[in-house]
């Protein structure tokens, strides 16, 4: 999902705990709202569901000091101070001794990314906007949400890798793919009065984009009301062809959210079969409140004040199951470099078989299987490959219709002259075989009895 986000100067430390004003609390409840709603929705659906009053609460318990700017002068390197907290949860560094990602290509399904920020340098390839809004990707206010997602992935620092944000992956690259524009972009009223079919079908094409172009990796922190069957077409072609395919879950977790079965509303892309979803988890580990509580939810990953790099160069303090979406989608970008023909299932078994913190049950509805677990992932993929039927790596036209059968004819040799006379000899004596047999019966015949 669009994230609130908590700014901070280019270098900064963490913020110190403050208590938000009432404006601070509406206006971040109305930023989520405008940013995540599906596309269909007008603004005046929005602002109806801002009289939630219970459900602003828990959100503003989370996410008030969006509008904190943080004291500048601090050190560079304070930003990784800060993001260690991060890299310690999800055991990153145990698998940086086999992998950073490289050779995966990572598409970014987002509200673009820039690539000229500081900690992305070399690692962006631009890809389309279908977002269907005619905002230059030079307005400050294009690509704020793409990027932080971006950094989050394939941040690679800068100052020789010493300073700034470092992502999950950082040897990765990143295709950027823009659906949706920022609420801030100056077109997003045009945006939010498009027709579904239209928002749905641009990010089918999207999705479709991304594995023409070879990632293989999709990362997708956003979230519509409705499926679409373009886009569940579009996400099969993307299996089929090996694509490990990433979604937020949502963030509309909370008592006023929750529907007749007690659980939030359903949220697509991660709620479609075989994507895998993905719920928020403070720095204690603990399930964050706005973190959408669904049968969808597969993983939990950080994503309570993260730093991540924006657009304009500066950091931020990123919050939502977007964050934990971007963290996962590196993690799955390590496992495709290190063993690229691990089939995205394989994949996903990986991840949710090696997790850490995992429920009491082994499964909830608010965090899934656990917190990914990069290092346990990486070690268990290794041990899938071996596991891998042989046929997996065949595309699915070719195992179901329409190219050659699965099982080849059994080969016939040619005949050759030699077998041909043998034949003929044979066929002759059988022959005069029968045509002694025939004389023989008709003398018989003839003898008097």
């Amino acid at each position: 999902m669009l994230s609130v986000s908590r700014k901070s100067s280019r270098y900064a430390k963490n913020p110190p705990p403050t208590s938000p004003s009432p404006f601070s609390l509406l206006a971040a409840h109305l930023h989520r709202l405008l940013v995540q709603a599906p596309k269909a929705r007008t603004r005046e659906s929005v602002f109806h569901s801002a009289l939630g009053l219970r459900r602003m609460a828990v959100v503003a318990a989370l996410c008030g000091a969006v509008s904190l700017a943080l004291a500048p002068g601090a050190a560079a390197d304070s930003i990784r101070g800060n993001q260690q907290w991060v890299l310690d949860m999800m055991n990153v560094s145990a698998a940086w001794q086999q992998t950073e990602g490289a050779g995966v290509t990572v598409a970014v399904i987002d509200s673009g990314v820039n690539p000229q920020v500081s900690d992305l340098t070399g690692s962006v390839i631009t890809g389309p906007d279908l977002s269907g809004v005619s905002t230059r990707p030079s307005n400050p206010n294009w690509g704020m949400h793409g990027t932080w997602m971006a950094s989050l992935i394939a941040g690679h620092g800068h100052d020789s890798g010493a300073s700034g944000v470092i992502g999950i992956a950082p040897l990765s690259k990143i295709l950027s793919i823009r659906v949706i524009p920022d609420r801030t972009d100056p077109n997003y009223g045009a945006y939010t009065r498009e027709q579904e079919t239209t928002i749905q079908q641009s990010l089918a094409h999207g999705i479709d984009y991304a594995v023409r172009h070879g990632a293989k990796v999709i990362s997708m922190s956003i979230g519509y009301s409705a499926p679409s069957g373009a886009v569940r077409e579009a996400l099969l072609n993307a299996s089929a062809h090996g694509v490990v395919v990433i979604a937020s879950a949502g963030n509309s977790g909370g008592p006023s959210d929750a529907g007749g079965d007690g659980m939030a509303p359903d949220s697509f892309p991660a709620d479609y079969a075989g994507v895998i979803s993905v719920g928020a988890v403070n720095s204690s580990g603990a399930v964050a409140g706005f973190s959408s509580d669904n049968l969808s939810v597969q993983l939990a990953a950080p994503g309570v004040s993260v730093p991540a790099q924006g657009r304009d160069g500066q950091y931020w303090w990123v919050s939502g199951t977007s964050p934990a979406c971007a963290l996962v989608a590196g993690v799955a970008a390590l496992i495709k470099s290190k063993y690229p023909g691990l089939a995205p299932a394989l994949v996903v078994s990986a991840l949710v078989t090696t997790t850490t913190g995992r429920p009491a049950k082994g499964y909830d509805n608010e965090e899934g299987f656990g917190i990914v677990d990069a290092a346990a992932a990486l070690a268990k993929a290794g041990q899938l490959v071996g596991d891998q039927p042989a046929g997996t790596s065949i595309p699915l036209a070719l195992r179901f219709g329409g190219g050659p059968p699965a099982v080849p004819a059994a080969p016939v040799r040619p005949r050759g002259p030699g077998q041909l006379i043998l034949f003929a000899l044979l066929a002759l004596a059988s022959l005069v075989l029968i045509g002694a047999a025939g004389t023989r019966l008709a003398v018989l015949r003839q003898s008097p009895r």
